[in-house]
């Protein structure tokens, strides 16, 4: 059996991630390997980074801390109605996003779906 993403680089179809909706993850399950990580990654903007091979992360840049908290509780909303939570790290003018899936311990589709939502805000 062909997976979704196997049929995506197969017939070299365009995937717009932030249309998808997060699914609830219970484990069971294989991260991605690096391979479906490369493939995702193509999806997403170029600033997000792979660490470890089980996180990505962006860090994002305001001119103040008024606009940082914004973007912070949008992301937050978000989150909550995808039912899939980043990890964020909060400065004064700067955010730090990570995202992995912790019932996998690793990345699965979810996180490229969040990153991607998160980049239209």
């Amino acid at each position: 059996m062909t997976s979704n993403l196997d049929y995506l680089i197969k017939k070299n179809i365009t995937m717009d991630l932030s249309k998808k909706k997060c699914v609830p993850c219970e484990g069971g399950i294989p991260p991605l390997d690096m391979a479906g990580i490369a493939e995702y990654m193509k999806y997403i903007r170029d600033d997000w980074k792979v660490e470890e091979n089980k996180r990505i992360t962006r860090e994002y840049l305001f001119v103040n801390y008024s606009h940082t908290m914004d973007f912070v509780n949008k992301v937050a909303k978000l989150a909550d109605e995808e039912g899939h939570h980043p990890v964020m790290h909060v400065y004064y003018a700067r955010v730090v996003v990570e995202l992995w899936t912790h019932a996998v311990n690793g990345l699965s589709e979810n996180d490229f779906i969040l990153a991607s939502k998160i980049d239209k805000l």
